[in-house]
C-alpha cells in the first residue's frame, strides 16, 4: 500500500506505517491526515495485519501540525476551513486510540507540538535515543493544543509536564524515557528491531484479549476504583462471549496439558479451534 504521504509495508503480520513528508519533516498537513485515516481503514479488518508500527520517513517521525497548511491556509477560510482541518487530524487520532489492532509509535526524529496526538493514541511507544522531543507551540505564540497539553498532563509528572509546555526545550529520546513520555529509548540502529521484537510478542496474544485490554486501560483512567471494578467484570465478560472457546484454549493448555505456563508466555493460539 503506497501513498503519497503515507506508506505502508506489511511484513510478517505487521504493518509498517510511515509518515511520508521527509523534505518537511513529516509535517502534517490537511492531505496526510486525510490518507492517514484512508491507511488506518484499509487496515483494521485486515487479517493479514496483527500489528501497526507508525514511523516516519526520513529523519523526522512528525515536527507536528504544518504551519503553512494546517494553520495559515485553512484559517483562510474562516471557521469552516479551522474545523474540517481539526476534524481530520483529530478524527484519525482518535480512530487510533481506539484501533483494533495493537498499536506501537516508533519515534526516529523530531516529535513536535501537534507530534503528541499520534504518540498518545499509540498503546505504545518506542524512541531513538537521538530523536528530539518538544512542545513548540510555546516558542510561536500558542499554548499546546490539540490535546499536547492533555498528553504530557497524564503521562509525565506535574513539574516536567509544566516545565516541558513552559520553556519548549528539546529533550531527547532517553529524557522522554526518563519522563516515561515513551517505554524506551534505543540508539537508532537498533530501533526497527526493538520495535520488531515487541510486535512479534503482541502477535503471540490472544487479538480479542487484546484489544478488550487496551480499551480497558484507557477507559478507567479516569473512573473511580469501583465504577472500573463494574466495567472490567462487565467487559471481561463481553469477551469471553465474543470469544470463549480462546479463553478455554488457554486454560486447557494450562491445567490439562500442562504446556505452558501464563506467567512466562502466552498460549498456542494456533491450536485454538
Amino acid at each position: 500500500m503506497q501513498n503519497e504521504l503515507v506508506t505502508c509495508d506489511i511484513k510478517d503480520r505487521v504493518a509498517w506505517v510511515r509518515f511520508n513528508r521527509p523534505e518537511k519533516r513529516n509535517a502534517m498537513s490537511p492531505a496526510l491526515n486525510r490518507e492517514m485515516m484512508e491507511v488506518l481503514d484499509e487496515l483494521e479488518f485486515n487479517d493479514d495485519v496483527g500489528v501497526l508500527v507508525l514511523g516516519g520517513e526520513g529523519s523526522a517521525w512528525t515536527a507536528g501540525m504544518d504551519l503553512k497548511e494546517y494553520f495559515r491556509e485553512t484559517e483562510r477560510e474562516g471557521l469552516k476551513g479551522v474545523r474540517r482541518s481539526q476534524r481530520e487530524s483529530y478524527g484519525w487520532w482518535r480512530r487510533l486510540r481506539w484501533y483494533q489492532k495493537p498499536t506501537i509509535a516508533m519515534v526516529n526524529g523530531w516529535c513536535f507540538g501537534g507530534g503528541y496526538g499520534p504518540l498518545f493514541s499509540c498503546d505504545l511507544a518506542f524512541a531513538a535515543d537521538e530523536a528530539q522531543f518538544a512542545l513548540s507551540e510555546i516558542n510561536w505564540g500558542i499554548l499546546p493544543g490539540g490535546g499536547a497539553t492533555k498528553v504530557v498532563v497524564d503521562l509525565l509528572s506535574m513539574r516536567d509536564a509544566m516545565y516541558h509546555a513552559m520553556t519548549g526545550e528539546l529533550i531527547d529520546g532517553k529524557k522522554a524515557a526518563e519522563w516515561k513520555l515513551v517505554n524506551e529509548s534505543v540508539p537508532l540502529d537498533q530501533l526497527e528491531t526493538r520495535v520488531a521484537e515487541v510486535a512479534a510478542t503482541l502477535l503471540e496474544k490472544n487479538p480479542v484479549a487484546l484489544k478488550a485490554t487496551k480499551d480497558a486501560v484507557r477507559r478507567v483512567a479516569d473512573m473511580t476504583y469501583d465504577n472500573a471494578e463494574d466495567y472490567l467484570v462487565r467487559a471481561q465478560e463481553a469477551a469471553n462471549f465474543f470469544d470463549g472457546e480462546g479463553r478455554k484454549e488457554g486454560i486447557r493448555q494450562f491445567i490439562d496439558e500442562k504446556s505452558y505456563k501464563p506467567g512466562l508466555g502466552a498460549y498456542d493460539k494456533s491450536r485454538q479451534k
